[in-house]
């Protein structure tokens, strides 16, 4: 039943997961999975970190870009791609556009973090700024598309971008078959989708938890609501999920997807403290959403093992601790 349900209504299966993982494993990082006995005590549960901090560019971004700039063919990846993003999506796109010897044009916002600009520029992305509102940005891009010819990848919402990103799940539940939860960060929705297309399709009972800040909540009232609503001004720490969803996420996290679950801004910042802590590696706000709705218990996830995807790790470290004052 299930599997009729992916290939009958959904944007992105199983099979698109695992084609894409196919096409990219060659490009990517098979990122390691880390255990904190420490966290597991707080928790009461049995943890597993994906860390997708240790992927290229610094986030799981990477699968997808990497899989949409090599699924175009020739004719279209010749004009180039665009894309508007305020980091990680940018990031890795431009990296991606480069392996492959294209151009890409990246429209990001003027507030973004100074790391993740510099980060694109390294990569080789041509930056185009605009006003930082989500409109400034998809017209923005629509105007360079016409102006380039390029092809537009959208951060969340391409299926090849949510193909790519379930291969972090399907890298976890190949080699770990017991968990029974798995939980992930969610802002315009590519990670949280791909991962719960894999984790239905390979283990239907698995609980498939999303994680959102409570100031950009867009997710959580979209998913009570049974449409999309939009993110309006959200301001949180975690700047990779203030986007919303787009029409392809939320058509599978409406179905796939058991819960989402809110955090505040302090426990944000209490998860990111314990991980650098407990377990010595930097990750970014966004990461740490999903490790603070376990640390402060949204989930009873009592002597379960239960998968994290940590999203990504990059972070301004000086511009972050003196925002804490």
């Amino acid at each position: 039943m299930l599997e009729m349900r992916l290939d009958g209504e959904l944007p992105v299966t199983l099979d698109d997961v695992r084609e894409a993982y196919k096409r990219i494993r060659r490009y990517i990082h098979n990122t390691p999975i880390l255990t904190s006995q420490s966290i597991d005590r707080i928790v009461g549960a049995n943890l597993l970190f994906k860390c997708e901090n240790f992927q290229k560019t610094g986030a799981f971004k990477f699968r997808g870009a990497c899989n949409a700039v090599f699924s175009l063919n020739n004719e279209k990846a010749g004009r180039g791609v665009v894309t508007h993003s305020s980091g990680n999506h940018a990031a890795a796109l431009s990296l991606a556009a480069k392996i492959r010897g294209i151009s890409a044009n990246i429209i990001m916002p003027s507030n973004a973090s100074p790391v993740k600009i510099e980060a694109v520029r390294s990569y080789g992305g041509r930056i185009i700024f605009c006003k930082p509102l989500p409109e400034a940005r998809e017209e923005k891009a629509d105007e360079v598309v016409k102006e380039s010819g390029g092809v537009l990848i959208h951060p969340s919402n391409d299926p090849p971008i949510i193909a790519g990103q379930g291969t972090a799940a399907l890298e976890m539940l190949n080699v770990i078959d017991n968990l029974d939860f798995i939980f992930t960060p969610v802002g315009g929705g590519g990670l949280l989708s791909g991962t719960s297309v894999v984790a239905k399709s390979l283990k239907p009972d698995i609980k498939v938890i999303g994680c959102e800040p409570k100031n950009a909540d867009d997710a959580y009232r979209s998913i009570k609501a049974g449409r999309i609503l939009p993110s309006v001004s959200p301001d949180t720490i975690a700047d990779g999920l203030r986007t919303s969803l787009g029409t392809n996420t939320f058509s599978i996290i409406k179905k796939m997807v058991d819960d989402i679950v809110l955090v505040d801004e302090q426990e944000i910042v209490g998860a990111m403290q314990i991980i650098f802590e407990r377990m010595k590696i930097v990750v970014e706000p966004s990461s740490a959403v999903a490790v603070a709705a376990l640390i402060y218990g949204r989930v009873d996830v009592t002597d379960k093992n239960v998968g994290i995807i940590i999203s990504g790790g990059n972070v301004d470290l000086t511009q972050f601790f003196k925002s804490l004052g």
